[in-house]
This record gives C-alpha cells, structure tokens and sequence, in this order.
C-alpha cells in the first residue's frame, strides 16, 4: 500500500479562530492548485470551533514530501495559532519518516484491508 493517510489535530489558541480559518483557506487552495499526488485534504471542526481536524489522503510518501514544500510556509503560521498532533497510516518511506520526526506523529503501518 503507497497511499498515505494522514489525520493532523489542531488545537486552535484561544481568540485565535479567524486567524487559523483564514490560513485553513490559504492551505486548502495551495493544495487544490499545486497538488496533484493529494487524494483527499478535507478539514472538520469540533461542535464549539475549539478544534479542527484534518483528514489527508497521499498517493505515496513523494506526494507528502511535495503537500509540506508546498504548505510549509503557512503550516508555521497555523502553529503559531494551534498545537498540532499528526497521525499517519500506511508505510511511510524511511525518508518521510526522518523528515516529520520532529513532529512527534504516531505511525500505524498497514496490516490488512479491503
């Protein structure tokens, strides 16, 4: 399995609400434009807009490399305003691994599905 699946939980700052919904939207479109390796990048908020979750889906662990290039710049900014935790699902490549470390992510390889 190549594909990639990534769920980012952000923690968003108190006051900090339209601030992170602004740079939300700027992310969404630099995906929407610049990324053709990104299946999915949808993201929810919780009941009282406290946290935002977002689901990710990659063609492999390059389409990854690209969707952080791409999106770096503004994911810095979106720390500034939330905490961020990252869960990844699939067989990351051992590159992708060295380079998100620093993020601390939960890795589940994959075992079996349809």
């Amino acid at each position: 399995m190549d594909h990639l699946q990534v769920t980012a939980r952000l923690k968003i700052h108190e006051g900090k609400l339209s601030e992170f919904k602004e740079l939300a939207a700027q992310c969404r479109v630099a995906v929407r434009e610049r990324e053709p390796g990104a299946l999915q990048y949808d993201w929810f908020f919780n009941d009282d807009n406290t946290e935002c979750v977002v689901r990710e889906r990659y063609f492999d662990s390059g389409a990854v490399f690209a969707h952080l290039g791409n999106v770096g710049e503004l994911l810095g900014k979106l720390l500034q305003v939330s905490d961020l935790s990252v869960e990844v699902f699939g067989n990351p490549s051992g590159e992708l691994r060295t380079a998100i470390a620093g993020m601390n992510p939960k890795i589940y390889s994959f075992f079996q599905g349809l």
